[in-house]
This record gives structure tokens, sequence and C-alpha cells, in this order.
């Protein structure tokens, strides 16, 4: 989660993600590995609450270097992160094939897409494929809108309806999976280019 913008909801989240700046390095450590052991096994949607506090607070332990200083030990089911040191806790999202799974604590490329184990690889590439021209129709340019004629709202409502129904296969039947080989796992449940909101997706 990046709050470089000065976005109003960023900065709302610049403004929530002050708690946890005023933490010191070891009630920070602590609250991380606790919160860890509350998302273990399951399978969690991106705008969780839970998710958001643990996001902010990862970013700033990032920046800190939390878990290089091994203040307090994660549970042991989180093996560690190559791109980080940091528990191992990815996220899902529909840009899975260019950007693997994203670190929830660094951001970066956490599995590439190719490192994604066998037996998911081929259903989270098939779903992924079944996106893309999905969520494109959000940014169709001129030439591509007026192929539609006059009905480019009836497109995106169409595109925003199937993102709906692949954001919901990506909670009920992919991120799931994913806890074969992950503690924990994250996923994308919104789509704000097609205004597809987390409360549209319904499991």
């Amino acid at each position: 989660m990046a709050f470089e913008s000065d976005s109003p909801l960023d900065t709302l989240w610049k403004e929530y993600g002050r708690v946890f700046a005023d933490f010191d390095d070891l009630t920070l450590a602590r609250w991380l590995a606790q919160t860890l052991g509350q998302l273990e096994g399951k399978a969690w949607r991106l705008s969780h609450p839970l998710v958001g506090a643990y996001r902010l607070a990862a970013q700033i332990g990032n920046d800190r270097s939390i878990w290089h200083k091994r203040m307090a030990t994660p549970p042991v089911a989180y093996a560690e992160s190559p791109c980080c040191r940091a528990p191992f806790l990815p996220l899902l999202t529909r840009d899975v094939r260019e950007s693997g799974l994203i670190c929830q604590h660094c951001s970066e490329t956490l599995v590439p897409f190719d490192e994604i184990p066998a037996d998911l690889r081929g259903e989270i590439e098939s779903w992924a494929q079944q996106y893309e021209p999905i969520h494109a129709v959000a940014h169709w340019d001129d030439r591509q809108r007026k192929r539609v004629g006059g009905n480019y709202d009836s497109a995106f409502e169409n595109a925003a309806q199937q993102a709906e129904k692949l954001l919901i296969v990506a909670g009920k039947n992919l991120a799931p999976k994913l806890l074969n080989h992950y503690a924990a796992a994250i996923w994308e449940d919104q789509d704000e280019c097609l205004e597809v909101r987390p409360e549209d997706v319904a499991l």
C-alpha cells in the first residue's frame, strides 16, 4: 500500500498510519508478530480493516528494518521473504502475470509468476488472462470507444459486472488454494478503474 500521492484517500491513510509511527521499534515488532498470528491460516480481502492496519504497520516496519533487527519472532508457519526478509505474506492481484505475488511489507514482487507453485500457476494464469481484456475497457481510447458506437457506458457496466464475478473467483477459489503453500494470503477485492468496490464483491 503506497501512500506517496496527495489524493484525499492517501492523505487519510497517512493519518491512520501515524498511530504506528508513534510505536517504538519493540512495540511495533510485537504488534506485527501478534497480528500475523491472527492472519495465519486464512485468505483475506485486501479491504479488510485488519489487513489495512497490518499493511500500514508493515510499511513503517519496513522503513525501520524491523524484521532485520529480529526484535520479535513471527509465527513459525511464516517463511522468510527473499525480497526484504519479512514474514512471507503474498497479495494476489489482477496483474499477477506481470507482477507475480506482491509482498505486503516492501511492495516488491514476492513470488515471480513463473515461481508460483505449478499446481496453481495454470489456474491463476487462466483467470488473469480472462481479467485483462475486461479491465482494459476502463482504459479504452477514443478510437476503441467509437467502435461500440454510443454504447460505451453499457460496455463499461458490463465489464464491471464481469470483473465482480472474476474477483469472486479469486476470493472463493484461487486465494484459498494459496494456503496450501503459504501461511496466509491476501487477494485484491476491488477494481477502482471499473468502479468495482469491495462491497460489490459478495462471496
